[in-house]
């Protein structure tokens, strides 16, 4: 993620705050295998492991990607055509290869040889090689269901838009890369292998599918026990050779209570290496290396998001591609001591049993897969366990995923939030009150559910006066799941007022890497005062991820203010933020991220550097034109500052953040119809974003359109009623135009919504005297 150049600040006493001062958790151990271990392929396994092997064999794992070939390839490469955006599509076969005519990144149609099957159903994409080594993923797949299903036909991915080589949703762009983008899941032992100074890869794999190795790490040390060649002896425990050991559920059982119809663990879980290792690639996450160690934190190699706005709905159902673990880790189930493999085969991938018979392991049919609980007729769709408690979306088209946070259904919820729900899932032709109304007569109360956190982000979303409240409670509740704790966290980084310093400095003891890296986000927030009181031990925590986000925000401190013995571990966990940029060079983010930094330390030029190399990567990314106009606007350049936003702008039109700092560069030049303009727009593409909206009611305020100005806020004010700068601005001009009545109104609201806030208080004592 880009790096915001300007951070919020606050003032308070270093008296004020009560720490446990203590070390974060240890990182979990894992079973060290030789220095030399290296990956043996799947075929060494076969010999002991026949059964696994075969389970694998023809699963999605196994395809995941395959030499385009007669027997691999599923499309209809005889002349088969496809019409999109203006552009005609061909898809056919040459001298034994398969080849499709389409718009290049020049938007001129060529003939591209299609060198890789990615994936096998319900749709099957292609990879396209390019001499610096890059592989595309182009945008137009193939319907690999049956016919009747709608199948067995080309379609493009991104059907309800017109892209063409402009756009950045072209596959010939950064987003349809596969080296960055997909690689890492859909092969084993996957080495990125960008040059950056070339700017080419060279990326390998030892395995191009997902076989044993990419979950049970390298194998020539198990192997050398199993065969007992070598030093063998010194791999006979538990992992055997193998970094990781996969027993969590060796020895246990669920045990059935007939009295609650669930069952319960015979032990607790007390790891998630399993499904740790499963969500490397079934979590939404960023990837900051490739040195991945099977048994150690997610964190060492990757930052997964926890439940962020856009990618989920503010109950925590999935809306964006989210790819299941973020889901399942608010789950009870999750909570309870389910593995992924409770449930799901890991070798097949196949379920445990077929339609509710896998639910039927924990939860007793007689009582729940019977009409007096799902209230639908047996064996139909709304009968099975799924359509209730996992309800899919669709994505890439053709492809219904569950949502893995298997939730109790609240259309009550829906009604309150705006979020889906179960029912209107299947009945789209009713509303979620209807929903709402049936559920509370079958039960004769409304539903509870395990997830009860939707209420205060949603709250969060619509800037509700309470909103900071009610995301304190939910991040300060162990009973929370903590991913969705770092939600809240996260969700309160733009305020970090002293209790919600408090607050974040206690999670930085939290045992969840999501919890202490979420807090230390927090507390980057605050001055450098808070900053050197907190962070320099979180240099030395276990987990890669929450190390770097400490040092980041350590970085712009005069290193002689770091406590000194801290100075080697900052100068350790900067070192590792920036390896974590520099795998990343082939991104915008990266360079941004890198410009970021320079600039906040005072190395202007450097910064410069890499805000170019960012847009040149991507002449339509955000963060670095708005970060290099306002390098140039610290330097008074403001005209080459609105140089680079228009230029932007340019690449992408419909961007609110580039029109709303074209339209402060603009003010700054007293440029009034230019800077108005330009501010309404920023409004009318980003409506929900309260800044853009205050600042264009203050601009039209400053401009002398008072009354428009005061309207826009005061609309705005209905919408997002505990803003702060809106309640600010509406006070101070209330009292401005002497209608001191109003003045105090909007003045106590702020309070309300703000009690630690000066400028607030201070306000309000001056109306009341």
């Amino acid at each position: 993620m880009a790096t915001a150049v300007a951070l919020l600040a606050i003032a308070a006493g270093a008296g004020y705050f009560l720490l446990r001062d203590r070390a974060p958790p240890p990182a979990p151990a894992v079973t060290a295998p030789a220095a030399a271990v290296t990956h043996v392929g799947g075929a060494a396994c076969r010999g002991c492991h026949e059964k696994a092997f075969e389970a694998w064999q023809g699963s999605h794992h196994d395809l995941a990607m395959q030499p385009a070939s007669e027997k691999t390839v599923l499309g209809n490469f005889d002349g088969a055509k496809l019409s999109y955006a203006g552009t005609t599509s061909t898809f056919f076969r040459r001298d034994g290869k398969f080849f499709v005519n389409t718009d290049g990144p020049d938007g001129k149609l060529a003939d591209y040889e299609l060198k890789y099957a990615f994936g096998v159903t319900p749709l099957q994409q292609y990879l396209i090689e390019f001499p610096d080594g890059r592989m595309q993923a182009l945008s137009i797949a193939w319907d690999a269901r049956p016919k009747s299903a709608g199948g067995q036909r080309w379609f493009h991915l991104y059907p309800g838009e017109k892209v063409t080589h402009k756009d950045p949703l072209h596959w010939t762009r950064l987003i349809q890369n596969w080296n960055f983008m997909c690689a890492d899941c859909h092969s084993t032992n996957l080495r990125k292998g960008y040059d950056e100074a070339a700017n080419r890869f060279k990326t390998t794999w030892s395995e191009m599918n997902v076989a044993c190795e990419a979950c049970h790490g390298p194998g020539s040390n198990h192997v050398a026990w199993a065969k007992k060649e070598g030093d063998w002896k010194r791999f006979d425990s538990s992992g055997k050779g193998l970094a990781v050991a996969f027993d969590e559920r060796r020895g246990m059982s669920w045990a059935m209570n007939a009295e609650t119809g669930n069952a319960s663990r015979s032990r607790p879980r007390e790891t998630a290496r399993e499904i740790e290792v499963c969500a490397r690639c079934h979590a939404r996450r960023s990837q900051i290396s490739d040195d991945y160690v099977h048994g150690r934190p997610m964190g060492d190699t990757f930052i997964v998001s926890p439940i962020e706005n856009g990618l989920y709905w503010p109950d925590g159902q999935m809306r964006d591609e989210v790819y299941n673990h973020g889901s399942f880790a608010q789950s009870r189930m999750f909570a309870r001591g389910v593995t992924c493999s409770d449930c799901h085969d890991p070798h097949s991938l196949k379920l445990r049993a077929p339609d509710n018979g896998v639910c039927a392991q924990c939860h007793l049919p007689s009582k729940y897969d019977a009409p007096a609980h799902h209230h639908h007729q047996a064996g139909s769709k709304g009968a099975a366990c799924a359509a209730c408690h996992m309800p899919t979306t669709t994505y890439m088209v053709v492809d219904p995923r569950h949502d893995h946070s298997m939730r109790i259904p609240r259309p009550d919820l829906s009604v309150k939030l705006g979020t889906p729900d179960a029912c209107t899932n299947c009945h789209a032709d009713r509303k979620a009150q209807w929903a709402a109304d049936v559920v509370q007569k079958w039960y004769g109360h409304t539903p509870g559910g395990y997830q009860a956190f939707g209420e205060a982000f949603a709250a969060a979303m619509r800037h509700a006066p309470d909103a900071r409240s009610q995301l304190m409670k939910v991040a300060d509740d162990a009973a929370q799941p903590a991913i969705v704790r770092a939600g809240a966290l996260e969700r309160l980084a733009s305020d970090p007022t002293p209790v919600v310093i408090e607050l974040a400095s206690n999670a930085l003891n939290d045992p969840d890497e999501l919890v202490r890296r979420g807090a230390v986000d927090v507390l980057s927030g605050a001055d450098p005062a808070v900053r050197l009181r907190f962070l320099p031990r979180m240099l030395d925590d276990p987990v890669r991820a929450v190390r770097i986000a400490a040092a980041r925000s350590l970085a712009a401190v005069p290193s002689e203010r770091i406590p000194a013995d801290r100075r080697a571990s900052f100068n350790r966990a900067l070192d590792e933020y920036l390896a974590a940029q520099r795998f990343n060079a082939d991104r915008p983010e990266a360079h941004s991220n890198l410009g970021a930094l320079h600039a906040e330390r005072g190395e202007l030029e450097q910064a410069e550097t890499a805000y170019r190399r960012a847009l040149e990567l991507a002449p339509e990314a955000v963060q670095p034109a708005v970060n290099l106009a306002d390098l140039y606007r610290t330097r008074g350049d403001e005209d080459r500052a609105a140089e680079v936003l228009r230029s932007a702008l340019k690449a992408n039109p419909a961007s609110a953040p580039l029109h709303h700092a074209l339209g402060l560069t603009y003010a700054r030049q007293k440029r009034r119809a230019e800077t108005l303009a330009e501010l309404a727009e920023a409004v009318r593409l980003a409506p929900d974003v309260p800044r853009y909206v205050y600042v264009y009611g203050v601009a039209l305020h400053s401009f002398g359109d008072n009354a428009k100005g005061i309207a826009v806020l005061e609309k705005a004010h209905q919408r997002f009623p505990g803003d702060r700068a809106i309640l600010q601005a509406l006070a101070t001009m209330a009292r401005d135009r002497g209608d001191r009545a109003k003045a105090l109104t909007y003045a106590e609201q702020l309070v309300a919504a703000a009690p630690d806030d000066p400028n607030g208080q201070a306000l309000l004592k001056e109306l009341r005297r």
